[in-house]
């Protein structure tokens, strides 16, 4: 037996989940009342208006939560298997912790400082 056969039977089972879920989600579950609301644009809380001819200024206060997420998703990819290693590790690896820590702080307190957190 070929032992790529049950590779190839996952990936088909997979895709037929897939367009099977599509299929029953756009015809047989979802509501299909028009709704004006529905298909209105909608960007971060902002209402859409019109552009000005040279083009907007988008606020950076989106940009500054948009950083911070991927900064501390960053540290958690880092700090995980850290943690599970911890035991096997020597003082270097604290070491740069403790300095991968301290530059992730300082991407902390630069938002801080810019009320990146202060939702009005």
């Amino acid at each position: 037996m070929n032992p790529y056969i049950p590779i190839a039977g996952m990936v088909a089972l997979a895709t037929v989940f897939v367009v099977v879920a599509i299929a029953m989600s756009a015809k047989l579950i979802g509501p299909a009342r028009y709704n004006r609301s529905k298909y209105d644009s909608y960007e971060c809380g902002i209402q859409p208006t019109p552009q000005p001819v040279g083009g907007g200024r988008f606020p950076v206060k989106y940009y500054i939560t948009a950083m911070l997420f991927i900064v501390f998703d960053i540290e958690i990819v880092f700090l995980y298997p850290w943690a599970v290693s911890y035991n096997q590790l020597g003082t270097f690896a604290v070491v740069e912790m403790v300095l991968f820590i301290v530059t992730v702080f300082i991407a902390y307190f630069y938002v801080l400082r810019r009320n990146g957190l202060d939702w009005e």
